[in-house]
């Protein structure tokens, strides 16, 4: 078997494996972190919240596309430049919005467990609100150029990019901010907060969440163990790109960034599964909104009147 068709099993089967996990995964996230009231007005799951939307949108739109394109031939984004501008656009905002909702929820970790009062004090719903609202108008902006710069080429019949600028600041950009940006600011401010942590001696007057800590800490790790190694790719491949590659080199390394880039996909799926094993509280919620129909069909014994 040769490299291409195990990249393309792979691709589709880790893929579905994936895109099943996330979906469902993603939306007990969801169903959580909307639905209990703590959760709901804690900064840190707010974050948790946009992020796992935004998490299950990426998954649905590109992992679905890249699983049916690979598998099935079919892609959308040779045939309809609707579909080709509006998913570029759709990734940019999507995956921004993510990444950055990850680090600020390390950042608010490192907020509160701080024993400085007035940066104990940002760490406030009515902020992280309007962070976030910012966060997803600046989003939107930023991704406005792919409805001009994205077309399907005429050779090649493939989505490209038409702009020689905006080719270069694409890669500067990924590497800042979905790359290896979201992943030394989480580490960094990931390191702090357990520094925080061993400093402060009175966290319990503070009322600190150590579960809602360690759910952002394995987050910390999730990103640093998937986006890294895809990262470091990247930078690979920007240095060599003006080298001569023989045949059997290009099919390697296609090989491996396409193996590095499904692997990116975990972090996009598997925030759910990461919070159930670090924090026994949202195994517990996550229980008792799995299980309620049992609650409610539960039928209590009629206690009989004593004469």
């Amino acid at each position: 078997m040769s490299l291409v068709y195990i990249s393309e099993q792979i691709t589709i089967y880790f893929g579905f494996f994936l895109l099943l996990t996330g979906v469902i995964g993603n939306s007990l996230n969801i169903l959580i972190f909307s639905s209990i009231d703590t959760y709901r007005k804690t900064p840190c799951t707010f974050y948790f919240l946009i992020c796992s939307i935004t998490n299950i949108l990426y998954l649905l739109i590109n992992l679905t596309s890249r699983i049916v394109s690979v598998g099935y031939g079919l892609d959308l984004t040779r045939t309809s430049i609707i579909w080709c501008k509006t998913r570029q656009y759709l990734l940019l905002i999507l995956s921004l919005i993510s990444f950055t909702c990850s680090w600020l929820s390390s950042v608010d970790q490192y907020f509160v467990t701080s024993r400085h009062a007035n940066l104990r004090r940002m760490s406030n719903i009515k902020w992280t609100h309007r962070i976030v609202f910012i966060l997803i108008l600046v989003s939107c902006l930023h991704g406005i150029p792919c409805f001009i710069i994205f077309n399907i080429s005429s050779i090649t019949n493939q989505c490209i990019n038409s702009n020689i600028i905006y080719a270069i600041y694409s890669p500067i950009y990924s590497l800042t901010f979905t790359c290896f940006g979201p992943s030394l600011i989480m580490i960094l401010f990931g390191y702090l907060t357990i520094r925080n942590i061993h400093l402060t001696r009175v966290l319990v007057q503070q009322q600190i969440d150590r579960q809602l800590i360690k759910m952002t800490l394995f987050q910390v790790i999730l990103i640093a163990m998937f986006i890294t190694p895809y990262s470091i790719n990247v930078v690979y491949i920007l240095i060599t790109n003006g080298m001569i590659k023989d045949t059997n080199r290009l099919i390697i390394e296609n090989s491996i960034f396409t193996i590095l880039t499904l692997l990116t996909y975990v972090y996009y799926s598997g925030s759910c599964y990461i919070f159930l094993i670090s924090s026994s509280r949202f195994r517990r919620t996550v229980k008792e909104k799995i299980f309620i129909w049992r609650k409610r069909n539960q039928i209590n014994p009629i206690q009989q009147p004593t004469i």
